[in-house]
């Protein structure tokens, strides 16, 4: 009997590494339209992370402290170099620059109360300072952009001290941006700019062209200060090594690196993926810098870009940050990318206005469009309602507060009665990656990848 060959029809559905469904629909998206996509929040792709990090507690040749009867501190001091009026922090933990115009008036009142509870700093952002900002904060850092949008020395003055803006994590070289639909008669007029046209600021600063100009400046801001006031310089990580000597070079108090999983309202996606360096690799090259000048202790270092847990927190004091600055996990503790808003203590649905934007909670990165359904990054008037400042101040307060709780334990268990005693021989790395990066030594082993002759 002859037997006929059984014909299959094959479909195949291996998928292509280097175009993959999301690079096809980037093509598609811009064959369609010639635009470049802007979203707002941060990276997206894995990197090297502090999760890549892990203690070694205390046992027999380390000794942990009792955890609810010997003390661990967590006073902080920034901007000890040249200041008349050093910032002094309850917890090590602080609040990052975002402005007025991507936040709303509620959510710039919220922080301001919660930073002041948890005695802590927030900063103030693009765009200027509010009074709803200013009125609620304790301590608060006023930042100087080069966009100069709302900038004023008579609030500078009323400020705590000062942040010289460079860049930042998710756009290093960019400038800020705001979007048309976000710039309401209030941000316009802070702003100086027309009603509902898109922000587009410069990428360096008008007053200098190098760090001998950068000294003149900070200088200035000395001076209309009286001295008082700590400067910070924040600069987006890339050259981190040579950017954080050059602050130092110019005068800086304090340096802030902002790492590029640090977030934004609005940018280019081709800037927030593919430039600048993670985190764990910028505190090691800040760091590096201040112990080469022999100014670490002197000039104070605040690490940002994805900073999320009390672990997070404690590894990058571990490694050498003398605090760290925190954006995006402040969003989602506001209620980012929730199903719900509360509005008279009860949870309301807001699956509705992500429907609107095309998106669900948790994959929401719509800031730029003002359409935040939980009202955090909006300026519309019956949208940003659905955030009251008693409710916002609440959980960002919840949240700074369960932070210092796990940075405390963790410090305790590695036999810390200071939180800014944790050191890099408390760690060990997961990963070739995150070894050679940190310089820290794979679990198990005393190797760092790179740094050991091998």
């Amino acid at each position: 009997m002859d037997i006929k060959p059984v014909s299959f029809k094959r479909v195949s559905r291996e998928e292509s590494a280097s175009f993959d469904r999301s690079t096809i629909g980037y093509i598609q998206n811009a064959a369609a339209h010639g635009l470049y996509e802007i979203r707002g929040m941060g990276a997206k792709r894995k990197l090297p992370h502090f999760d890549d990090l892990l203690f070694l507690a205390g046992s027999l040749s380390r000794y942990p402290l009792e955890g609810y009867r010997e003390k661990c501190v967590t006073k902080t001091i920034l901007g000890t170099r040249f200041a008349k009026k050093p910032i002094e922090l309850d917890i090590p933990i602080t609040i990052a620059g975002m402005s007025f115009g991507a936040l709303s008036a509620n959510v710039k009142e919220s922080l301001g109360r919660a930073a002041t509870a948890m005695g802590t700093t927030t900063t103030t952002g693009d765009g200027g300072m509010t009074p709803e900002e200013r009125n609620s904060s304790k301590t608060l850092v006023y930042q100087c952009l080069p966009s100069r949008y709302g900038f004023n020395p008579d609030d500078v003055r009323r400020a705590d001290a000062i942040e010289v803006v460079i860049g930042q994590g998710a756009k290093p070289g960019g400038g800020g941006m705001l979007l048309g639909q976000k710039v309401n008669p209030r941000v316009a007029k802070m702003r100086t700019l027309p009603q509902g046209v898109d922000q587009r600021s410069a990428c360096r600063h008008p007053d200098w062209t190098g760090p001998d100009d950068l000294a003149i400046k900070i200088q200035e801001l000395r001076e209309l200060t009286d001295w008082e006031k700590p400067i910070y310089v924040k600069v987006g990580a890339t050259r981190t090594f040579n950017d954080v000597k050059l602050a130092v070079h110019a005068g800086a108090d304090v340096v802030v690196v902002d790492g590029m999983q640090g977030g934004t309202a609005a940018t280019q996606t081709c800037y927030i993926e593919h430039i600048g360096i993670p985190t764990l690799a910028a505190v090691r090259q800040a760091v590096d810098a201040l112990e080469d000048l022999n100014m670490k202790g002197q000039v104070q270092l605040i690490v940002s870009g994805g900073i999320r847990s009390g672990a997070d927190v404690a590894k990058a004091l571990a490694m050498g940050a003398d605090a760290v600055a925190i954006g995006q996990g402040i969003l989602y503790a506001l209620g980012c990318n929730s199903e719900t808003y509360i509005q008279d203590g009860k949870h309301i649905s807001a699956l509705e206005g992500y429907d609107a934007l095309g998106t669900q909670p948790g994959f929401c990165h719509h800031c730029h469009t003002g359409k935040c359904p939980v009202g955090v990054t909006t300026q519309d008037s019956v949208l940003e309602q659905r955030l009251q400042p008693d409710v916002g101040a609440r959980r960002v307060k919840n949240y700074l507060k369960t932070l210092n709780m796990e940075l405390t334990t963790i410090a305790r268990a590695c036999g810390k009665q200071n939180v800014h005693h944790l050191e890099r021989e408390d760690l060990v790395a997961l990963t070739l990656e995150a070894a050679a990066m940190a310089r820290i030594p794979l679990a198990g082993t005393s190797w760092i990848p790179g740094h050991n002759g091998y």
